[in-house]
């Protein structure tokens, strides 16, 4: 994937239970077959927990 975008990191997420941590997240998205670029994303985030999928979107491509 050449560029990131929200409906591939919603697919990345899929199944994700909030409030939830960074490391937990980067783990379902690998296992839910994402990117490397978006995993990479994730792990680089920033933020140790996420309180929803918004602040997850905003911690990926607000850093891009």
């Amino acid at each position: 994937m050449a560029e990131l975008n929200p409906i591939e990191l919603q697919k990345a997420l899929k199944g994700a239970a909030y409030p939830t941590s960074r490391d937990d997240l980067v783990e379902l998205a690998r296992n839910n077959g994402a990117d490397s670029t978006l995993v990479e994303k994730l792990t680089h985030s920033g933020s140790e927990r996420f309180e929803g999928p918004d602040e997850v979107q905003k911690a990926v491509f607000d850093n891009e």
